[in-house]
């Protein structure tokens, strides 16, 4: 009986917590007068965190996926982690384009040659690499959509591609 009072007991604290959390507001995970610094204050990131780390998805002969980290530091490098599966043994070239213009719609063309790097394939189809590119000469804040490819080292055909994402230069 003892534990049937604790629950009737908490229910009106689950049913205020429930309608804070669904009220309007900026931030309704906030106590009233409470703001959340964003980065145009100059400070620490908070729950508006803008995308300076990428979980990326490559899709077409196989499959892929890029770790694109920036971390907040200095050296204003970014960090991208390979990984693909399932294309035919060999070595492909891991590239990326660029579009100023913030609209989840990639419509660049600049994919860099050099590329960004290569990733060679095992007999399974499988490889990894670590790469990274300095991001020093941008300035911090600058947003830009980014989509990434995968194109096989001798015929430059396109083995894997992603969607669009948007980056922001952190440091």
């Amino acid at each position: 009986m003892r534990c049937a009072r604790s629950r009737v007991r908490a229910l009106p604290l689950t049913l205020v917590l429930v309608s804070m959390a669904c009220s309007s507001g900026a931030d309704s995970r906030l106590p009233t007068g409470v703001r959340v610094p964003t980065v145009s204050d100059g400070v620490a990131w908070g729950p508006e965190t803008p995308n300076f780390n990428l979980e990326v998805i490559l899709r077409g002969q196989g499959f892929g996926h890029v770790k694109f980290r920036q971390p907040k530091d200095a050296d204003v490098i970014a960090y991208l982690d390979v990984w693909v599966r399932d294309l035919a043994p060999g070595t492909y070239l891991v590239q990326r384009a660029v579009d100023p213009v913030v609209d989840d719609v990639c419509t660049g063309t600049n994919w860099p040659m050099p590329t960004l790097g290569a990733v060679t394939t095992d007999l399974s189809g499988t490889g990894r690499v670590q790469l990274s590119r300095s991001l020093a000469a941008i300035p911090l804040g600058t947003e830009f959509d980014i989509h990434f490819r995968v194109i096989d080292a001798v015929t430059s055909a396109i083995a894997l591609q992603s969607g669009c994402y948007q980056f922001v230069v952190s440091r």
